[in-house]
């Protein structure tokens, strides 16, 4: 049986696993907003997280039961709050916005919790702000002014 190991994450730079994430999430809005024509969007995130539980059933296979009970209950408890904010509560959100909107304006807004985070690493992690992370910042404040603009 094929098993992740941890070195098997790290031997791909975490650069290139953000360039796969943001082409998969930029692909698959297409296929939420056509799942969604008909559909309220409540009912629309318990279909997709019909396809997160199919997901998450293969993870014990890949890592192994072990490292799934290594976790310590303050890791376990951060982990599922942020899944519950993250995955329930801004999707509920994402969806209505995803119904009614145009993909290449909503998932680009949305986007915008880069902003966020920038704003929560410095405050809560105490990392540092160099000119290239607040010209990263400037620009995304201007595609937000330009998406709600145009």
């Amino acid at each position: 049986m094929w098993r992740v190991e941890e070195d098997d994450t790290e031997a791909m730079d975490w650069f290139w696993w953000t360039i796969i994430a943001a082409l998969i999430w930029g692909f698959a809005p297409a296929i939420e907003k056509a799942g969604l024509t008909g559909t309220h969007p409540l009912a629309g995130l318990f279909y997709r997280c019909i396809g997160v539980m199919v997901g998450m059933l293969a993870i014990p296979l890949l890592v192994g039961f072990g490292r799934i009970r290594q976790v310590d209950v303050r890791s376990a408890v951060a982990l599922a709050f942020g899944g519950f904010l993250a995955s329930f509560l801004a999707q509920v959100a994402y969806y209505a916005a995803l119904k009614t909107g145009e993909v290449s304006r909503v998932v680009p807004l949305s986007g915008s919790y880069q902003l966020v985070a920038f704003l929560v690493g410095i405050l809560a992690f105490s990392e540092g702000v160099t000119p290239m992370k607040l010209a990263g910042m400037a620009l995304i404040l201007g595609g937000i002014w330009a998406m709600r603009a145009g």
